[in-house]
């Protein structure tokens, strides 16, 4: 009895070392979450008492065409914030690895690196003026056209419905690219070198040698990257805020731009919250797919 006792002790005790982390989750999640669920279903202004509305605001929901359109540019917001850069940093990875500083040293593809990488300790807002400075019709990017003879290029690229969303979708990549990086070079250091080697000495080719070693075993971090580049897009807000606010013509708007005009500029509060939740159910569903996806990889890897 003493002994079931003592070895029952350990267990209570680590309970002890989840309460800030369970506690921290209730409140700056699980709380929210469940009041925003709740302002869903009721047409509140952000002041006096709400009103039940049952699933009216879900309903206009699936009638509303900015919102199927902000969908659809979400969809654009993961090719740019998620496909292209993972494609784009894993081939610099593997470049800067095998190529860079086995070449010339290792102090150059930190170099390289750290640039990269530059544009992740940026803060948002920062970067986001940065950039509306150098697209808008007088900003460096015209005068660089203009200088290199191509004037007839220049565009009001932010301004123009049908340039607005290339346009962000050029920044997202420059964002992101950096991040992707970074995890691909910290997975290649993990690898083998006497895989490459090996494939080296049988007259293999560095893309092949790419396609065949290097992707295969950074499977687990590819992964990674994409799942939380996915989310990232998904829920994409501080670019979009500072560049164009959803504009023009709702060009680019995303959901968390819908719901920030619904929610401070109409105060349609009870309709902003009916797009976040929908919001967080689709990420939700998204990340589910992808994990089962990589468990499925992982199992039939072993």
């Amino acid at each position: 009895m003493s002994g079931a006792s003592s070895d029952a002790q350990p267990g209570r005790v680590y309970w002890f070392y989840l309460i800030p982390g369970m506690l921290g989750f209730v409140t700056i999640i699980l709380v929210p979450f469940v009041m925003n669920l709740m302002i869903s279903f009721t047409t509140w202004k952000g002041i006096g008492i709400p009103k039940f509305a049952g699933l009216r605001n879900y309903e206009r929901l699936l009638t509303d065409d900015t919102f199927w359109h902000s969908l659809v540019n979400t969809a654009a917001f993961v090719f740019a914030m998620a496909i292209i850069p993972t494609a784009i940093g894993v081939l610099l990875a593997a470049l800067l690895f095998d190529y860079i500083s086995s070449r010339f040293s290792n102090a150059l593809a930190s170099f390289f690196r750290a640039g990269f990488y530059l544009p992740q300790i940026l803060p948002v807002s920062a970067a986001g003026i940065l950039w509306g400075w150098m697209l808008n019709p007088f900003g460096i990017v015209n005068a660089m056209l203009d200088a290199t003879g191509l004037g007839s290029l220049k565009q009001n690229w932010l301004g123009e419905p049908q340039l607005a969303l290339w346009a962000i979708m050029v920044v997202m990549v420059w964002l992101q690219l950096g991040y992707c990086l970074v995890v691909f070079m910290s997975g290649l250091a993990r690898v083998d070198p006497s895989l490459q080697e090996a494939a080296e000495l049988d007259g293999a080719a560095w893309l092949p040698r790419f396609w065949t070693i290097t992707v295969p075993l950074l499977k687990p971090e590819i992964f990674v990257v994409g799942l939380t580049t996915t989310i990232a897009a998904l829920k994409v807000f501080a670019p979009i805020f500072v560049l164009t606010s959803g504009g023009p013509d709702n060009a680019t708007m995303v959901p968390s731009q819908m719901s920030y005009h619904e929610f401070f500029a109409t105060n349609r509060v009870g309709y902003g919250a009916a797009i976040t939740t929908a919001q967080m159910l689709m990420t939700l569903v998204i990340c589910f797919i992808f994990i089962r996806i990589q468990a499925r990889h992982t199992e039939n890897d072993r």
